[in-house]
């Protein structure tokens, strides 16, 4: 078989897609994350007739370039939670009115074979949009992120996904220094907001770009 890599992507990706969509997911399966780009513009975005638009911290949503690309758009509002040089009182309101946009834009921190999302937050606000608010939820996902099962799921969160995520953002928990869980009591913890998502309700809310490259942590 010639490109054996790429053909057990492909089936991998396919048979996701199809346990996505038996949970009532919005799923597409993008070759790179500049498809995904074109998809969310093209078709996700015009779909969804926003005039809102927030996100939450995802690696892979700035990779693929829409975030930057949404504040060249004058006919949305942008609501930034990570603007620069804004107070931190400022960045909670923000994640608090990104609650109620008409879009949000997310990555996951793992989905199970069978279809299931898994997120681990520290302020909780990228989990509570995904699970209600928004009218539309967009969840941009890697290859790597795929996991067989929920214990599996975990186990990838808080043994490699937190601790790395920890040295990204210069937090002082004891993982940033030893790459290993410690269940610390840190008042930077980042590991306080477990969510499930099962299925999406109502259906095709939640919409699942599934990217065949390795992206985000």
């Amino acid at each position: 078989m010639e490109n054996p890599v790429e053909n057990f992507w492909q089936v991998r990706l396919l048979e996701l897609k199809e346990q996505l969509d038996n949970n009532n997911f919005q799923t597409f399966i993008a070759d790179s994350v500049a498809d995904a780009n074109t998809l969310f513009f093209e078709k996700l975005l015009p779909e969804s007739r926003a005039a809102t638009v927030s996100y939450g911290g995802s690696m892979t949503a700035k990779a693929s370039g829409i975030l930057d690309q949404l504040l060249t758009m004058e006919t949305l509002q942008v609501i930034r939670p990570d603007e620069p040089n804004i107070s931190n009182e400022d960045k909670l309101e923000r994640r608090r009115q990104g609650l109620l946009v008409d879009l949000y834009i997310s990555g996951t921190n793992a989905v199970t074979e069978d279809g299931q999302l898994v997120n681990l937050d520290m302020i909780g606000n990228r989990v509570a949009a995904i699970t209600f608010g928004p009218r539309k939820v967009v969840i941009l996902i890697g290859r790597n992120k795929i996991v067989p099962d929920l214990e599996s799921a975990m186990y990838r969160i808080k043994d490699y996904a937190a601790p790395t995520n920890t040295m990204r953002l210069d937090m002082k928990t004891p993982c940033a220094t030893t790459a290993v869980c410690a269940d610390c009591k840190s008042p930077f913890r980042i590991c306080n907001y477990w969510t499930i998502t099962e299925k999406s309700f109502p259906k095709e809310r939640i919409a699942v770009i599934l990217i065949n490259e390795d992206l985000g942590l």
